[in-house]
């Protein structure tokens, strides 16, 4: 039973994905190459949500491949964890024109898709890349300066999952100290992975009621 829903799932990203290929929903559809939808295990417990796609995932049609996605594998190698068996997206999946920055009606026009994929694939933890993606699935105005490392419980595709907001691996490609902070927090995720989403403290049992308080009456003894 567990391999049939497995399998149904995968269908249905499999699928959607076919159906968010042809998008229209922004400007962005007119000088993109492709769609770049995702990649990865469509059963990952760990999924990766980054900003955009760039040059090279334009052309190729899956995310992080460049310089900034071999970051992410050696990342991922270094904490005993296998690229494939992590599911990697964007914010955006059309490549906006010379790498800028993501427009404020572009992220609401591709964000459903970035939610139904979050729902088809059930992550246990999603680790958001940069700012533009912790704004989004946070829902919190804080950039990734103050909150990266910092796991927080949120409810996302119609489920509870910990949101794990990382620089993003093109921040650190130059930049030792940046590599740093990154590698130190990557090494949190497998223990992440393994708590998963803490169940709801259960609610505490009502005090018990005060015993009834028994009055001892002097005992009168009288002489015979």
């Amino acid at each position: 039973m567990a391999a049939d829903t497995e399998s149904t799932s995968e269908l249905a990203l499999l699928a959607y994905g076919d159906v968010a290929a042809g998008c229209t929903a922004c400007a962005l559809a007119q000088t993109r190459t492709q769609v770049v939808f995702g990649s990865g295990s469509p059963h990952a417990d760990l999924m990766f949500v980054g900003e955009a796609p760039g040059f090279h995932e334009d052309k190729q049609g899956v995310p992080f491949v460049g310089a900034a996605g071999q970051l992410l594998t050696k990342l991922l190698a270094g904490i005993g964890i296998a690229r494939e068996d992590v599911y990697i997206t964007n914010v955006l999946m059309c490549r906006p024109p010379g790498n800028r920055d993501p427009q404020p009606d572009e992220i609401e026009a591709c964000e459903r898709h970035l939610f139904k994929k979050i729902e088809l694939i059930g992550p246990t933890v999603i680790a958001t890349l940069g700012n533009f993606a912790t704004k989004l699935l946070s829902g919190k105005p804080a950039g990734i300066t103050r909150v990266h490392g910092q796991a927080q419980e949120v409810v996302l595709g119609g489920r509870r999952v910990l949101l794990y907001p990382l620089f993003h691996p093109a921040a650190a490609l130059y930049t030792p100290r940046m590599l740093e902070v990154l590698e130190a927090d990557f090494r949190r995720l497998p223990e992440l992975l393994g708590r998963g989403v803490e169940p709801p403290e259960p609610e505490p049992d009502p005090p018990p009621a005060p015993a009834a308080r028994v009055v001892q009456q002097p005992v009168q003894l009288g002489l015979f």
